[in-house]
C-alpha cells in the first residue's frame, strides 16, 4: 500500500510576530543545503551556472537573454529572503514562498507575477508532494522547489542541447512547459491510483474483505482529494490567462495555456471518476460485511429456533414432579428422544422448504 507523504502543517505562520522582516519556513526542516542553478539563454547560446552563491544573484538586466533561476530547498528562510530582496521581490511573496500551508494562488505585481502550486512525484512506495513557486518577469522565470525532485530535467536537456523551441521563446513559454510537466506527474499518480482501485475485487474474492482495504480506500480518497484541490488553482490561473488579464503572457502562447486548461479538466474528470469508484467500493465493502453478518445471524437464529422446542421438552421432563406417569414408563426415555428427533427433523425440513438456510 502506498503511503502519502504530503506536506504536513509542521508549524503555523505567526502573523503576530514582533519582527515583520523575519520570515519563517513552515515546513519540515531539512539537512540539505540550498542549491541554486541558473540558465542564461537565447536562440544560439546557453550558459548554465551551478552552485551559485546567494549573494551573487542580482537583477536580470541583459534583455538579450532569457533567465531561468531554479532554487532547491526552502528551509533556510533567511537565505531565501535575501535572494528575493536582491531581486526586489515583495515581502508578501517571500512569506508565501516559505509558507507551505499557503493555498495555491496567482497574484500579479507591477513588474512580475507570482504563482504557487502543489506538485507530486509518483513512486512505487509513496506519493511525495511539495510546494513549487514561480515568479515570472519580462525576461526571467524564478522557480522555488521545496525538495530536489526530477520535475524539470527534460527542460534542462532541451536548453543544453537546443531541442525544440524553448530557447526561442520567452519566460511565459518556459512556465507553460513546467506546468505541463507538473500535470504529467499528476496523470501518472492518478493512473497508478486508478489501477489500484480496479484491482480491488470484493465480489469474486472468497475471503472476507479485510479492514485494511477500507483503510486503503480512505487513504486513496485523501490522495485524490489533495490532487483535485491542487489542480483547481492551476485552472483558475489559466482562466485569468484566457481573459488576457495576465500581462506577461504573450498572445502567441495563449494556445499552449489553453492546452493546460484542457489537461486540468481531464485530470479533474479523472479525479471525480476515481472518487466515485472509491465511494462505490466503500459501499460495496459495507454491503458485503453486512450481508455476511446477516448470513451468520440467520444461521444462529435458525439454530436457536430449533433448540427452543427441544429445550422446552427437556424442561418439562426435568421438573421431577411426583405425578408424572412418563417417568415411570419403561419406554419413556426412548419416547422423549423420539419426540425430540421428530421435532428436530421436522423443523429442519420446514426451514429448508422456506429456504432460510
Amino acid at each position: 500500500m502506498k503511503t502519502f507523504q504530503h506536506l504536513k502543517k509542521i508549524q503555523l505562520l505567526n502573523r503576530k510576530a514582533p519582527d515583520p522582516n523575519r520570515f519563517i519556513y513552515t515546513g519540515e526542516k531539512s539537512v540539505e543545503l540550498i542549491d541554486i542553478q541558473l540558465f542564461k539563454y537565447r536562440k544560439d547560446d546557453c550558459i548554465e551556472k551551478t552552485n551559485i552563491s546567494p549573494s551573487d544573484i542580482k537583477m536580470f538586466e541583459d534583455d538579450d537573454y532569457m533567465y531561468w533561476l531554479n532554487i532547491y530547498g526552502l528551509s533556510e528562510a533567511d537565505t531565501i529572503a535575501a535572494i528575493c530582496k536582491n531581486l526586489q521581490i515583495h515581502s508578501l511573496v517571500i512569506q508565501d514562498i516559505l509558507d507551505i500551508n499557503q493555498r495555491p494562488k496567482f497574484q500579479e505585481f507591477e513588474s512580475y507575477s507570482f504563482l504557487t502550486i502543489k506538485s507530486t512525484v509518483p513512486s512505487v512506495s509513496e506519493i511525495v508532494t511539495e510546494q513549487i513557486s514561480f515568479i515570472i518577469g519580462k525576461n526571467y522565470l524564478i522557480s522555488f522547489q521545496e525538495k530536489k525532485a526530477d520535475h524539470f530535467e527534460h527542460l534542462r536537456f532541451r536548453l543544453r542541447e537546443n531541442k525544440g523551441i524553448l530557447r526561442e521563446r520567452g519566460s511565459d513559454y518556459l512556465l507553460y512547459t513546467m506546468l505541463e510537466s507538473i500535470l504529467d506527474n499528476y496523470f501518472r499518480v492518478l493512473n497508478n491510483l486508478e489501477k489500484e482501485v480496479e484491482n480491488m475485487n470484493f465480489v469474486d474474492s472468497k475471503e472476507e474483505p479485510s479492514p485494511a482495504i477500507l483503510k486503503l480506500i480512505e487513504n486513496n480518497k485523501k490522495h485524490v482529494t489533495f490532487i483535485k484541490k491542487a489542480i483547481f488553482p492551476i485552472k483558475e490561473f489559466i482562466i485569468v490567462v484566457e481573459r488576457e488579464e495576465a500581462g506577461l503572457i504573450e498572445k502567441r502562447h495563449l494556445k499552449y495555456f489553453f492546452e493546460i486548461k484542457d489537461l486540468c479538466l481531464t485530470l479533474l474528470d479523472t479525479c471525480d471518476t476515481i472518487l466515485s469508484s472509491l465511494e462505490s467500493n466503500t459501499n460495496l465493502f459495507f454491503y458485503i460485511q453486512g450481508d455476511r453478518m446477516n448470513k451468520v445471524m440467520k444461521t444462529l437464529t435458525v439454530i436457536a429456533t430449533i433448540f427452543i422446542p427441544l429445550t422446552f421438552i427437556a424442561g418439562i421432563y426435568g421438573m421431577n414432579f411426583t405425578n408424572m406417569p412418563e417417568l415411570q414408563w419403561k419406554y419413556g426415555y426412548a419416547a422423549v428422544w423420539l419426540l425430540i428427533m421428530i421435532v428436530l427433523i421436522g423443523m429442519i425440513i420446514y426451514f429448508r422448504k422456506k429456504k432460510w438456510f
